[in-house]
């Protein structure tokens, strides 16, 4: 097509601007082929870009697809809260007051605005364990001794991620992975590795999370809402915080220190949100 599209890119999961993760946002995408929607991520170099689209579902106030540089995602978390807070900046009015409903690969998804934050309900999760051969191998490529390494599952929420619980923030924050080997390691329809670990006691934050995806084009992911979400599945399961909310850290080894929010509810389920601002806002020639 020839013409222009409204466009935002936006900060996910920071309130100041140029924190956090930025994720591109095409206001109208209904125009476009998926060819071209994949042509456009690969252009802005972000984890991911997100084109929002007529809803098929009646429920839905608009249909989201997800593009790394590199493939189509069914879902991913930092990009669905910085769509929702982009398509209510744009001026968007819910069907629903109060809640914001995404079509996506893996269904209907409510996001929920509170205050200056957004909020959503994970996926019910599918978890698998680990070999010891796969484990010792994922170490090696992370570098990181297998004695640090205290849980171990690959979790899907939509988006796929074997995830690690090392001993402590400062192992991950150390991590130099070799991104060749873990690309190798990372098995088709699995997203990447999560690792996370208990910070000191006077951090804000609860945990240090790091998400690698080099095979989606992606080293490293600033800061990752699936990835975050699958390291909630297993505090929740191994009862780290017994229960308690947390907030968890990540971005530090890129400079980003972002921050996500993690609530439990009484039901099981879980929010995952955090703050989100623009930081660009025009039109984008497609």
């Amino acid at each position: 097509m020839n013409g222009q599209v409204p466009f935002q890119q936006v900060d996910v999961f920071t309130a100041k601007p140029f924190q956090g993760n930025p994720v591109a946002v095409v206001l109208d995408g209904n125009d476009l082929s998926s060819e071209e929607m994949q042509a456009i991520a690969n252009w802005t170099n972000l984890s991911e870009t997100t084109f929002v689209c007529e809803p098929s579902d009646p429920k839905a106030d608009y249909k989201l697809r997800i593009f790394t540089p590199n493939n189509e995602l069914p879902f991913a978390g930092h990009p669905t809260l910085g769509t929702a807070y982009a398509v209510q900046k744009h001026g968007l009015s819910p069907k629903t007051e109060g809640r914001f409903v995404q079509e996506s690969g893996i269904g209907l998804v409510t996001i929920i605005p509170d205050g200056d934050q957004m909020f959503f309900t994970l996926p019910e999760s599918k978890q698998t364990s680990i070999d010891s051969q796969k484990l010792n191998e994922l170490t090696d490529a992370l570098g990181v001794d297998p004695a640090n390494v205290k849980a171990a599952l690959t979790i899907d929420l939509g988006v796929v991620w074997m995830t690690l619980q090392l001993s402590d923030a400062e192992v991950v924050r150390n991590l130099r992975p070799n991104m060749e080997k873990l690309t190798a390691l990372t098995p088709e329809g699995v997203t990447g590795v999560t690792v996370f670990g208990s910070t000191a006691e006077q951090s804000d934050a609860a945990f240090e999370v790091r998400s690698f995806a080099p095979g989606e084009g992606v080293p490293e992911d600033p800061v990752c809402g699936s990835g975050n979400g699958c390291v909630a599945t297993m505090v929740q399961q191994l009862e780290l915080t017994e229960g308690a909310d947390y907030v968890a850290s990540q971005g530090f080894c890129l400079g980003r220190n972002g921050r996500v929010e993690i609530r439990f509810q009484d039901d099981g389920s879980i929010l995952l949100g955090g703050h989100a601002v623009t930081c660009v806002e025009g039109q984008l020639n497609v």
